[in-house]
């Protein structure tokens, strides 16, 4: 059986983006490790073994493009009006909350949020 374990993220500022998923997610810091081209952090939310991974390239000196193949990591909230609130409060930049549906049915709520 196979069992998600993280998703990774390549990161241009480890500090922002450290600072982002912390207030964002909750995220804490479960790991950092050093090697001489690149970093890796270990995030994750202790409700969850699930981490986000960001690797950080010290020899990168511009941000990342997403490019046409961009993703995105789901997260789960109770109550997603005051989770978006939250986010404008914090300064998070959150997108405008949107509805899938599909034949006539909302199938999720949510929003987006660019790291």
């Amino acid at each position: 059986m196979a069992k998600p374990v993280h998703s990774m993220i390549r990161v241009l500022d480890e500090a922002r983006s450290v600072d982002f998923y912390k207030r964002a997610f909750a995220l804490e810091i479960a790991d950092r490790l050093k090697f001489d081209d690149f970093a890796l952090v270990y995030m994750r939310n202790p409700s969850s073994p699930f981490e986000v991974e960001l690797t950080i390239n010290f020899d990168r000196k511009t941000p990342y493009t997403h490019g046409d193949g961009y993703g995105h990591v789901a997260v789960l909230v109770d109550n997603l009006e005051a989770e978006h609130a939250r986010f404008e409060r914090e300064k998070l930049s959150p997108g405008p909350m949107r509805d899938l549906k599909h034949d006539g049915k909302t199938l999720a709520r949510f929003f987006f949020v660019t790291d």
